[in-house]
């Protein structure tokens, strides 16, 4: 294996262990809303189908935003 393999090997076991526990915390209480975009950061670094879906998240996120920020 080369260098940049490793790399992506780790960096998907990072990002996927924190992106995973996120989804867990769906259901569980804790900051899922927060843990699940850190892990797809980490995975953005090397993947481009999770630098797609953080996009998407940010997006829904500054919508949300918006929308709260007319209601007050």
């Amino acid at each position: 294996m080369t260098f940049k393999q490793i790399k992506r090997f780790f960096i998907l076991l990072i990002g996927g262990t924190i992106t995973l526990i996120g989804v867990v915390l769906i259901v569980l209480p804790g900051p899922a809303f927060i843990v699940i975009p850190i892990g797809l950061s980490i995975l953005a670094t090397e993947f481009i189908w999770a630098r797609k879906i953080l996009d998407k998240v940010k997006d829904r996120i500054q919508r949300s935003k918006d929308s709260f920020s007319k209601k007050v």
